[in-house]
């Protein structure tokens, strides 16, 4: 069964502040009923691999009725998880950090997707006007730069590439805004730059703007960006959905790696993408495995800029 829903950031932060909300158990219907499972994912070139599962009946062989629920940013995903109205969802995962220092009870339960390893063309860009003279990440010390999120992934990663460049990422002003209106606040001037992902890359690229940094390839080649999570409570207390969700995104993620035209089709389902642009985006990598040591050295980059007070027990906060 095809279920997609939208929920809104400001409906999300609305049912974190629910003290009443908890976990949604498993049904505990027949052996053949369809166990109903929500997660929370933003609607972007990531997430295909979910939106494939779901249409290749890989959910629906594991015994799950998933239904796909859209946010704005994996920040908004997190309190809709921990209160139970999503039983997973989709974050960067600095946002898992962040909710991991926090004490939030929150648990990493599967890969998702990760840089393609290409510094000269990855799925995660720095894009600036076509007649803006910054050439590098170090030519925007003093500007506005823009991210989905603030103290979030995109801009720790972009800090710690301006810093090694010998930029002063302390002089730049860094404000929030969603990917899909980021070049149009580069073209009229609101930002100097912005750090888009795809399908949003090629579109400014096609557009006439310009890629001065290929931010997560940049900060390392191997960088998981983000992850599926659940609740704790869910981990402990319904093991059972738990592994039934983890057998059927690791199908997911594998199809998407092994079929990129499925990839681009499905996209275009529940983005606006345009054909021809969908046809020229750089895919990520959607790895079923995380690499260890580049989680690590993101959790030492959220350290040094002040996102986490503590860098995250790898040997805990991944799988």
């Amino acid at each position: 069964m095809r279920k997609l829903g939208l929920f809104g950031i400001a409906a999300v932060s609305v049912l974190a502040l629910s003290a009443c909300s908890s976990s949604a158990p498993a049904t505990e219907a027949g052996s053949d009923a369809l166990i109903p499972v929500t997660v929370g994912v933003i609607p972007i070139a990531d997430t295909a691999p979910l939106y494939l599962g779901l249409e290749q009946g890989f959910f629906e062989d594991e015994g799950l009725d998933l239904t796909i629920e859209t946010a704005t940013g994996g920040a908004a995903i997190v309190p809709a998880v921990v209160s139970g109205h999503y039983q997973f969802g989709f974050s960067n995962l600095i946002s898992l950090m962040v909710a991991n220092d926090k004490g939030l009870p929150l648990q990493v339960v599967n890969a998702a997707v990760a840089s393609t390893g290409d510094v000269g063309s990855d799925f995660g860009a720095v894009i600036v006007k076509g007649d803006s003279p910054a050439q590098t990440l170090a030519d925007l010390d003093g500007k506005t730069v823009s991210g989905n999120s603030l103290n979030n992934i995109v801009d720790t990663v972009m800090r710690s590439s301006i810093d090694r460049l010998g930029g002063d990422s302390s002089s730049i002003s860094f404000v929030e805004v969603p990917f899909p209106d980021a070049s149009a606040a580069v073209e009229n001037g609101q930002v100097d730059a912005a750090f888009v992902v795809e399908p949003f890359v090629t579109a400014a690229i096609e557009s006439g703007q310009r890629v001065i940094s290929y931010g997560y390839a940049d900060f390392n080649v191997n960088l998981d960006v983000a992850a599926y999570f659940s609740s704790a409570d869910t981990v402990a207390n319904d093991p059972e959905l738990v592994t039934k969700f983890q057998t059927a995104m690791t199908k997911s993620l594998e199809y998407a790696q092994a079929n990129p035209d499925a990839v681009r089709a499905i996209i275009a389902t529940y983005t606006k993408t345009p054909a021809d642009v969908l046809a020229k985006i750089v895919l990520p990598k959607f790895p079923t495995e995380f690499n260890v040591d580049a989680v690590t050295a993101l959790g030492e980059a959220a350290l040094k800029y002040g996102v986490v007070e503590t860098a995250p027990d790898m040997s805990t906060f991944l799988p």
